[in-house]
């Protein structure tokens, strides 16, 4: 059902442009076959790959082809929106000038026609600068963002301790290995006392991407490096990947903590499933109140959990900051409108109830098409500060 609806809206954006760009022009009919079957193409080359592999087909050149599904969607997608944005200006003048009974231009048929591919042309110049520009910034190496977020409870001792997070890297069809290097390389120069990997690592099985993910077994830190699952752990092989992520030298947190201690002085690092895991496993269903079961309450606690919505859980149990991913910040216009409709927080720091602190990361690789648009990617530098030593 659910790829039946999303062929349905494909279909429905697609043609949408094909009907205002491709039949106004008056092109051969050769032209014009062969834009529809482009059109046609990048639709079978978005869904192709998801069958093939929720089949047990694997082969690297589904890579390619999802890789100009993806691209193809992006350009499109931002192209639905400039294209309804037009047309809807378009409506209102020729409204406003009815009800004005004035003379126009616009309505000259051959006018109509001229400045309707003019402004074709316009679009989709601006949409093939703008997805050449999201490409650019998303394909770059991630920069480097620093927090400090005082906690009461944390001990003076600790204040200053650098917790690295990288979230969202999507191993798959735009995500490669070397972009993979890059990451680990600049993770590595920031010298964490502990690094946190909040979840969405892959989109595909361990025997397609466990090449990709492998730089990120030379993640190393003096107070260890953990992981916890996303959303897409669970449509990609949840528990294989879990055996693999902890074969590459992660600690997996699934609804568990730990003690992290430095001269004797300590705070509760826990690290809960994905909101969705337990539609996919039972025993996988995220439990934040279990996470912190036996933890001291005399210390900081600090919370990994993939997804921002699962604060309103866990600010129940006594959590000073949440640490999260997801959103990749909308990664482009009109998906920022998107994910504020489902989670409470899109980036960035913010406080929840005046209680807990919430951290979401704008994501370190992109999902679908790798495409940045006013939300550049991060690796993030979580500064934890004593709350006397940050005031």
């Amino acid at each position: 059902m659910f790829f039946i609806i999303f062929l349905a809206i494909l279909i429905l954006m697609y043609g949408y442009i094909g009907w205002r760009v491709i039949i106004p022009s008056h092109l051969p009919v050769v032209w014009e076959i062969a834009l529809f079957g482009l059109i046609v193409a990048g639709i079978v080359a978005l869904l192709l790959p998801f069958f093939l592999r929720f089949s047990g087909y694997q082969a690297k050149w589904t890579m390619a082809v999802a890789w100009f599904g993806y691209m193809f969607f992006g350009f499109m997608s931002m192209m639905v929106i400039f294209f309804v944005l037009r047309d809807l200006g378009w409506l209102a003048w020729l409204g406003i000038e009815k009800i004005a009974k004035s003379a126009s231009t616009v309505t000259d048929p051959e006018r109509r026609r001229w400045l309707l591919n003019a402004t074709n042309v316009g679009l989709l110049s601006a949409g093939a600068l703008a997805t050449g520009y999201g490409w650019y910034q998303a394909a770059k190496t991630p920069r480097v963002l620093e927090v400090d977020i005082p906690i009461a409870r944390l001990p003076k001792a600790l204040d200053g301790f650098k917790l690295v997070q990288i979230s969202d890297l999507h191993a798959g069809a735009t995500i490669t290995r070397e972009f993979m290097e890059r990451v680990v390389d600049r993770v590595m120069e920031l010298n964490g006392d502990l690094i946190a990997l909040t979840g969405d690592l892959v989109d595909g099985t361990v025997d397609q991407l466990k090449d990709i993910v492998q730089p990120i077994e030379r993640l190393s830190a003096p107070y260890g490096k953990f992981f916890i699952t996303g959303n897409h752990e669970y449509y990609s092989g949840v528990e294989q990947w879990v055996d693999w992520v902890r074969h590459l030298g992660f600690e997996v947190l699934l609804n568990e903590h730990r003690l992290i201690v430095r001269d004797g002085w300590r705070f509760v690092l826990a690290g809960v499933t994905d909101h969705s895991g337990g539609q996919f496993l039972p025993s996988h269903k995220t439990d934040p109140e279990g996470a912190i079961t036996g933890a001291p309450r005399d210390t900081a606690r600090i919370l990994l959990a993939h997804q921002p919505i699962q604060i309103f859980e866990a600010a129940k149990y006594d959590y000073d900051l949440m640490i999260s991913g997801h959103t990749h910040g909308g990664q482009y216009f009109p998906y920022h409108v998107l994910v504020a409709m489902f989670q409470p927080y899109i980036s960035g720091l913010h406080r929840y109830q005046n209680k807990t602190w919430v951290y979401v990361s704008r994501g370190t690789g992109t999902w679908g098409p790798q495409i940045r648009v006013g939300a550049p990617s991060e690796i993030t530098i979580i500064k934890l500060r004593h709350a006397e030593a940050s005031a």
